[in-house]
């Protein structure tokens, strides 16, 4: 629940200048409107006021704002909260990361003088899908190398199925916002042969603010997807890595009871 409630936290700061951003230009440019006269004299214009609305901050408010909240708000929503899960999976991801062979070492050391107890200890205090899964195969080394190896398998699954959680979200919003954008794209084209039926001839004016919007939120679906593949593809890699490590610490672990079984310290 604390995770959820940071997840929509973290949406809400990344969500709400957006709009104020967008608000503050609608009414700057309410402004410009209200304040314009006839031209009676020449204009003095800074050249770092003109670079300064070409930035591309600037642009990106005006784009918005042109491709009709209506139609990109929804693909804003997928792009924060795809970033929103992200960037908590990959902190996760990172914080579940160990030294497997600096672990297995402190395992053995702690078998070798203190037993199976002190192996327990050395595990639970570490933290990490790998130190979990070494914990619960030393819980069932008494009854045997066998059910050692079976409760390693069982929970190595449980560990993964943790390391994939939240992936099928981003997954859901990669898929979804090129959709939103290409239904944005479909209701301006509608909204462009609306206004051609509507007013019986084809003129540029009348089609164009239709394309716009259609373009306009084609480009930031297929964006937002782009990113959104981008952290999806990193974090599915990370998962696979932080896999092999706990298959080949798994391995090492039930070599190491093995030898301490054999040798009988």
């Amino acid at each position: 629940m604390r995770k959820l409630i940071a997840l929509f936290m973290l949406a809400g700061i990344m969500f709400v200048p957006v709009f104020a951003n967008a608000q503050d230009a609608s009414a700057d440019t309410a402004a410009a409107v209200t304040q314009a006269a006839p031209a009676a004299s020449p204009t003095i214009v800074d050249d770092e006021i003109v670079a300064e609305e070409q930035s591309f901050h600037q642009v990106i408010k005006e784009k918005f704002i042109e491709g009709d909240p209506l139609y990109m708000t929804p693909v804003l929503i997928c792009l924060i909260l795809g970033l929103a899960i992200a960037l908590e999976r990959i902190i996760s991801l990172n914080l579940a990361t160990t030294n497997t062979k600096k672990l297995i070492l402190k395992v053995e050391d702690a078998l070798s003088t203190g037993g199976i107890e002190a192996a327990k200890d050395v595990t639970r205090n570490t933290k990490g899908p790998v130190a979990s899964i070494f914990t619960q195969g030393l819980m069932r080394y008494s009854e045997g190398i066998e059910m050692v190896e079976k409760s390693i398998i069982a929970y190595g699954s449980v560990e993964m199925g943790r390391l994939e959680k939240g992936l099928v979200w981003i997954s859901l919003f990669i898929s979804l916002a090129p959709m939103l954008g290409f239904m944005g794209t479909v209701i301006g084209m509608i909204g462009a042969f609306d206004a051609i039926e509507a007013a019986g001839d084809i003129s540029p004016s009348l089609v164009a603010g239709g394309i716009k919007i259609a373009l306009l939120t084609t480009v930031a679906g297929l964006i937002v997807a782009i990113i959104l593949q981008l952290f999806y593809n990193y974090l599915v890699s990370k998962i696979d890595s932080l896999v092999n490590d706990m298959e080949d610490a798994s391995i090492s672990l039930v070599d190491v009871l093995v030898k301490h079984k054999l040798t009988g310290k």
